[in-house]
């Protein structure tokens, strides 16, 4: 693929598809009652996924996307937890399903509710659901905060897998994001959780970011590496200020271009696949013997709001002020103000205050994305067959033509490939079955 190309296809912007349809056209016609019978059509046995959103830091960091806020006090995360037990139970109340298999907890920090609030927290879900088959157990942390006591705690809760936020180890592209963390904070980090006896360890780093060059990229990538974590996840830093007004905060002439971004994200790449990751999906890398490695050879890894994942969870349920969740009928979200979200919980109603509800279409449509993005290839026209009509997906040949002359793709018949050079743009191939996309006004991030 030429690099003029690459250039141009970079700066395409694109959904980061961890569902269908995406958030962006989420609505309130769906609401706490329509979230209510959903939940209540779900069959005794089926299998549940928790994810728990905390929205506080200790500061808010300029690059952040995240829902969160920033909290210094005990009383505010006291109210909250309070509210999130209330609403544990309010959850296991609308529904008949008991199996999890799956809890996160997100952020946010999470962890700044400590080891009492997170043991209080965990009763409750003991209590009120049946945790005996859980396969993961996962929690997103800030090295910063986390203590030898926090990392016993976070093992007597059942965590099995944490998340460490680390984004850049370069002194002057931590100040340039506002996050000021020496490498030996992470590295203390790390032999407290292996200490406590959590071994699944994933780092987070990022590309992209303000003053950051590629030499820092793989300097950055290769210490991380040097942890040995059993994954990382390499995400390009997204700069949405529109959204997110915080990011204005950085400089955006300091930022990298299309190609640097494109040379970071290959720099990254090479470094771990030479230290003995196996590159899995868009922006993830694993060990081999890693659940997630072994998912994506055998084709049964899934995309979700947690990224890549192997939770194949009935349904996912959500806790917190702006949590998503999804059942069989389509997504839900809370209220993303506390306000709302506590006054509805402590009133006994759903805190769900938008979502959208799935059609078959939607279905066939996120099946094939989610292929795309998971294995980098898809036969659209036999997924298509079995939901009924082969040439249903037709209308995603004009753009499909176009990123085959491109050298994103190679296409036999309904049979699509990404190429080993449009790997890095297959949001773009993704993107070409996205019905919603193509007629709607909402802003996405660039492509890499």
């Amino acid at each position: 693929m030429a690099l003029s190309a690459s250039l141009v296809l970079a700066e395409r912007s694109a959904p980061r598809y961890t569902s269908y349809p995406t958030a962006p056209h989420f609505s309130d016609a769906v609401n706490g009652e329509t979230a209510a019978h959903w939940l209540a059509a779900l069959p005794m046995d089926a299998t549940l996924s928790l994810y728990l959103h905390v929205p506080f830091c200790t500061a808010i960091c300029n690059y952040c996307g995240c829902h969160t806020k920033a909290v210094r006090r005990a009383e505010p995360i006291d109210a909250y937890t309070a509210t999130l037990e209330a609403e544990i139970a309010l959850l296991a109340r609308s529904t008949d399903a008991r199996r999890v298999t799956h809890i996160h907890w997100g952020g946010g920090t999470p962890s700044l509710l400590g080891p009492q609030r997170l043991e209080r927290l965990a009763s409750a879900l003991q209590a009120h659901f049946d945790l005996s088959g859980i396969v993961e157990h996962a929690i997103e942390l800030d090295p910063r905060t986390v203590t030898a006591k926090l990392a016993d705690g976070l093992r007597r809760v059942g965590v099995n897998r944490v998340s460490l936020g680390v984004q850049d180890f370069n002194d002057h592209v931590q100040r340039a994001i506002g996050r000021v963390q020496p490498v030996e904070i992470v590295e203390r980090c790390v032999a407290h959780l292996r200490k406590a006896g959590i071994e699944a360890i994933n780092i987070d780093l990022m590309y992209g970011l303000p003053s950051q060059s590629e030499d820092d990229v793989r300097r950055t990538t290769l210490r991380a590496a040097g942890m040995n974590p059993s994954r990382l996840a390499i995400f390009g830093y997204a700069h949405v200020p529109w959204m997110k007004k915080h990011q204005r905060l950085i400089d955006a002439a300091a930022l990298p271009g299309a190609a640097e971004r494109i040379a970071q994200a290959e720099a990254s790449r090479q470094a771990l696949i030479e230290q003995g990751y196996e590159a899995i999906g868009l922006d993830h890398f694993a060990r081999p013997d890693d659940p997630l490695a072994i998912a994506a050879r055998d084709g049964t890894m899934r995309r979700n709001f947690q990224g890549y994942t192997t939770d194949a969870a009935d349904a996912l349920l959500p806790l917190g002020a702006s949590s998503i969740g999804q059942t069989p009928q389509g997504f839900i979200q809370n209220a993303p103000d506390m306000g709302n979200w506590s006054r509805a919980v402590h009133d006994g109603r759903l805190a769900i205050a938008r979502g959208v509800a799935i059609t078959d279409d939607d279905r066939l449509r996120a099946s094939v994305i989610e292929r795309l993005m998971c294995d980098f290839a898809v036969d659209y026209g036999k997924l298509a067959k079995a939901a009924g009509d082969e040439a249903s997906l037709d209308d995603a040949v004009p753009y499909l033509v176009d990123l085959a002359r491109d050298g994103v793709i190679e296409q036999r018949g309904r049979f699509v490939q990404v190429t080993d050079a449009g790997r890095p743009f297959v949001r773009l191939a993704a993107a070409a079955f996205d019905a919603y996309l193509h007629k709607g006004v909402a802003r996405h991030s660039v492509a890499v």
